[in-house]
């Protein structure tokens, strides 16, 4: 077999075989496809589609490119997954909150990728904190905190490693295949014995139709509950920012009010209805309902606060961050607040193009080898369907530079509209898929 001739097949509208995509993902491993290879698989892919049987196949061929993970806890082993949005912080809620509930939850997670940001990114805004751990180090910390988010390391599906930081930069990242390989290869490697998937749907989604979402929700759910892992998945709205901030270090501070403020919210809100989604399933709530006020109690209790902390430390980050986060996170030298330029309310709002302006004030990356600055961003961003009278803060901009303010300014105005009649907010939950 050779790449080139993979390629051709794909471009042709071909099937591959299952030996065809274990030897492009072993490829992709160990270095025998090239990068101008992969971005032309990942274009082809994203152009022809696989169908099901060969979308299983990648998965399960980049989920054994490297190593698997086996566990032995007294309690199941949990994880949840985002398919991308913007303000979407739920994963570092929800895994301390798990772990007080009396899950392990080994959460191997991924960097910005195109508008949305990314949790590994939001993780190392805690200064010091190093999300690539050695196998041995990450074992240490689920087992004494119950949570570890990290990176996949080396061993751990490197063939998705090599082919997410392609997709980012080659325009393909919204094929429904190579997000759910992608997805399911590093979260099968783990060894999970559950998963929620939150898939979104929305202006600031990767998915912008119902239709389009429900898709990708039953590709991975029937791919992963194939491949052994008992799946469900959750549908939530992205037509605005989960949480009022958009950028690293302001989101990770948004997270902290909800655990050490019982802050409460859409982010709240999601976060809860996940979690009782995955303790359902696990057995570890007899009821849906029961798992929900589970979740709930952890955060309001401090319990999840306290497992957060005890994380932060064991991954080099401040040993009292949870007690003292405000000193810690980064803060921008320009603060910025944009005004709105007449009464009314708020009736859309462009998630991606704001994901985009906080790219291009360097909270992500454009291309791969950028330096994310953690402290930049938008900040107390106003909600669909909020009144406001002209004059008043719409957002406010987190910036290195002036010039960089400026430009996220104009951005932003044509991101949100107002008129004159309030607008119908949608549900924050549009469907659950088992």
């Amino acid at each position: 077999m050779d790449a080139r001739a993979i390629i051709a097949a794909l471009r042709r509208g071909e099937t591959p075989s299952q030996e065809d995509l274990t030897w492009f993902a072993n490829g992709l491993a160990d270095g025998r496809v090239t990068d101008a290879q992969a971005g032309a698989f990942a274009m082809a892919v994203c152009l022809q589609g696989l169908g099901e049987e060969a979308r299983v196949s990648l998965t399960l061929a980049m989920r054994d490119s490297g190593d698997t993970l086996k566990w032995d806890f007294d309690g199941p082993v949990l994880d949840k997954h985002s398919t991308g949005g913007v303000g979407d912080c739920v994963s570092l809620v929800l895994a301390p909150a798990l772990a007080s509930c009396g899950a392990y939850v080994p959460m191997i997670s991924g960097r910005g990728l195109g508008h949305t940001g990314g949790t590994l990114d939001k993780m190392e805004a805690i200064p010091g904190l190093r999300t690539t751990l050695d196998e041995a180090h990450f074992r240490e910390v689920v087992r004494t905190s119950g949570c570890a988010i990290v990176s996949a390391s080396a061993d751990i599906a490197p063939a998705d490693k090599r082919l997410y930081a392609i997709r980012d930069v080659t325009g393909t990242v919204e094929s429904l295949d190579l997000i759910t390989a992608s997805i399911l290869s590093k979260k099968l490697a783990a060894g999970l014995q559950g998963l929620v998937l939150d898939v979104k749907v929305g202006t600031g989604a990767f998915m912008k139709t119902p239709d389009d979402a429900r898709a990708l929700a039953t590709s991975l759910v029937e791919t992963a509950n194939l491949a052994g892992c008992p799946t469900s998945a959750v549908i939530s709205d992205m037509n605005q920012p989960l949480a009022p901030a958009l950028g690293n270090a302001l989101e990770v501070a948004e997270c902290m009010e909800v655990l050490c403020n019982g802050k409460g919210g859409a982010l709240t809100e999601l976060t809860v209805a996940l979690g009782g989604v995955l303790l359902c399933n696990a057995a570890l709530a007899p009821d849906l309902e029961t798992g929900i006020d589970a979740i709930s109690k952890a955060l309001t209790s401090g319990q999840a606060a306290e497992r957060f902390g005890r994380m932060v430390a064991a991954m080099g980050g401040p040993v009292q961050f949870a007690e003292n986060w405000e000193r810690f996170l980064p803060e921008a030298p320009v603060i910025r607040e944009v005004l709105a330029p007449a009464s009314g309310f708020i009736t859309h709002m462009d998630g991606e193009a704001l994901g985009l302006a906080v790219v291009d004030l360097g909270g992500g990356r454009q291309v791969q080898s950028d330096v994310v600055d953690p402290a930049v961003g938008f900040s107390d961003v106003v909600a669909l369907g909020q009144k406001v009278v002209k004059g008043q803060p719409l957002l406010r901009i987190h910036a290195a530079r002036e010039d960089a303010a400026r430009r996220a300014e104009m951005a932003v105005k044509r991101a949100i509209g107002i008129g004159p009649v309030r607008a119908e907010t949608p549900p924050l939950i549009h469907e659950r898929i088992r």
